[in-house]
């Protein structure tokens, strides 16, 4: 991707409505993204009036404020949605024209990427916005006509479009936007030949798509959706990964071990996916021969803006905000930190120190405690971070939790059972206490030659506070011990404010703030 790439740490990636100002830009990037498919090019009349029409339906995705994707939308009739139709005729010649506000269905007409920023799954953030969109309007779901760029040069191995889109269907063959399409719960209505009659690749043919808004229910009750795999609207999708420590042979492999997890936690549409503490002193294992403590840190410190690069390349790649577990930097006054790097989706960097290092992480890494403990702001919404031996001190998370925070992240890294324990029993009670969901990232398994790092013991976990509305243990989830695995749970932050407001106990309302209070003296 060349200079186009996604690598300036002040990179930010955004999704907003499209306005009148972005038609110039707009129609730049649609005309390189169809340069010789034979689709003809839109016009500034036709995108104003697509914007115009219907406002709250365009989006672009903006990379440093340079327009990188875009997609428009309108409301249309199932009377109209549902028969076979093409380009031209339902979207009033690409003008959103026959727009109808009284409608009961959102049809897509446009989504497209620039190639250049190929890779950071653009498409499936605009189709999330599309079907956020439906479901604040209330509408059955979405509808459009999809295209089959790789139909030309592969129909004479299928013998027909028909057989092509069977195939791809039962995935023994692939198409590029069809199996993403299918990937995101769209549906086949059918095949719809002569849709757009220019467009060679796809010679002519669309497939009549459609996508079931979840919230509106069938006519006699049932689920417009199946049930298998579903998501509650309004929920906040956590992965977190209870990580093995095995000996890796260079950085790329170890990079390559936490992408498969970012994969895997992003494939089940997860917002957030949690390594843990200390995740990063599997990259000691690289080394010929066994270093000293104070090697083996001063080591470690230099992978600090590699990994800082790979992991918020990962997270602008797969569209997840990641906890990046805790990697031992070098600050700017010379000391060693244990620092927990938060990587979120749209290319920001937020950092949070361990205030409190444990007596091992002094004597053997002289890693001294940082001074700043700031909620950080996430399309989720305010996030905490405690790394490990922070947890056992309450006053942390309550810190946190007056700065807004719904769920605290818990990066660990203990050697027994007791150890464990007591950050367990402590991230519980920050969870009942503070009335917030709590989650907790562990490692496994062993690096012999790793000083401190000798054995494992972990059981990840995403907790509750304990009432009624939430899991009967406090438990979300939680892993086998000792396994290398993945736990996964859907929060609910509206089930939060509502026990904080008429739980069984109100423990934020019922605080005696005219007999204590936490005074923050750091920064």
């Amino acid at each position: 991707m060349g200079a186009n790439k996604l690598d300036n740490p002040k990179s930010q990636l955004h999704v907003r409505k499209a306005t009148p100002k972005d038609v110039a830009e707009i129609l730049d990037l649609t005309k390189r993204v169809y340069a010789g498919t034979g689709i003809p090019d839109h016009s500034k009349a036709s995108l104003r009036g697509t914007i115009n029409n219907f406002p709250d339906g365009q989006f672009v995705v903006t990379v440093d404020e340079k327009i990188v994707g875009f997609c428009a939308t309108f409301i249309i009739s199932s009377r109209v949605a549902l028969k076979a139709h093409d380009w031209n005729e339902i979207t009033g010649n690409g003008y959103a024209s026959r727009h109808d506000p009284k409608g009961d269905w959102l049809y897509g007409m446009e989504v497209c990427v620039d190639p250049d920023y190929r890779g950071y799954r653009l498409g499936q953030r605009l189709y999330i916005e599309r079907k956020k969109l439906c479901q604040e309007l209330g509408l059955n779901g979405i509808i459009f006509g999809g295209r089959l760029p790789s139909l030309a040069r592969r129909i004479k191995k299928y013998g027909s479009a028909e057989n092509y889109v069977a195939e791809v269907q039962q995935k023994k063959a692939r198409d590029p936007v069809l199996s993403f399409q299918l990937h995101n719960d769209f549906e086949v209505l059918g095949l719809i030949k002569d849709y757009l009659p220019t467009d060679k690749q796809s010679m002519g043919y669309a497939v009549h798509l459609m996508w079931k808004n979840p919230k509106v229910q069938e006519e006699n009750g049932a689920s417009r959706v199946k049930a298998h795999g579903g998501r509650l609207p309004d929920t906040v999708r956590v992965g977190t990964v209870q990580f093995m420590q095995r000996k890796v042979s260079s950085f790329e492999e170890f990079i390559d071990v936490v992408a498969y997890f970012v994969d895997v936690v992003a494939d089940y549409s997860g917002d957030f996916v949690v390594f843990p503490e200390l995740f990063t002193l599997q990259l000691l294992s690289i080394e010929a021969e066994e270093l000293s403590p104070a090697e083996a840190i001063e080591s470690l410190t230099k992978y600090t803006p590699r990994f800082k690069e790979a992991m918020r390349d990962l997270a602008l790649r797969y569209n997840i905000n990641i906890i990046g577990g805790s990697h031992p930097t070098r600050v700017e006054s010379g000391k060693v930190e244990n620092i927990s790097y938060v990587f979120l989706r749209d290319g920001s960097v937020h950092e949070q120190p361990k205030i409190h290092p444990t007596p091992n992480e002094d004597y053997w890494w002289n890693i001294e405690g940082g001074n700043t403990l700031h909620a950080i702001d996430t399309d989720c919404g305010p996030i905490g971070v405690l790394i490990c031996y922070d947890s056992e001190f309450p006053e942390l998370a309550r810190h946190l939790t007056d700065q807004g925070i719904q769920i605290l992240f818990v990066p660990f890294c203990t050697d027994e059972r007791q150890s464990y324990l007591r950050v367990r029993y402590c991230c519980q009670a920050r969870a009942v206490e503070n009335q917030i969901y709590v989650v907790m990232s562990g490692n496994v398994g062993n690096l012999p030659k790793v000083a401190n790092m000798d054995i494992q013991y972990a059981q990840s976990c995403i907790l509750t506070p304990c009432d009624f509305p939430f899991a009967r243990d406090g438990i979300a989830a939680d892993t086998t011990p000792n396994v290398e695995t993945v736990a996964i749970a859907d929060l609910r932050p509206e089930t939060l404010l509502t026990a904080r407001n008429s739980g069984t106990v109100k423990n934020l309302r019922d605080r005696r703030h005219d007999l204590y209070r936490i005074e923050w003296k750091g920064q």
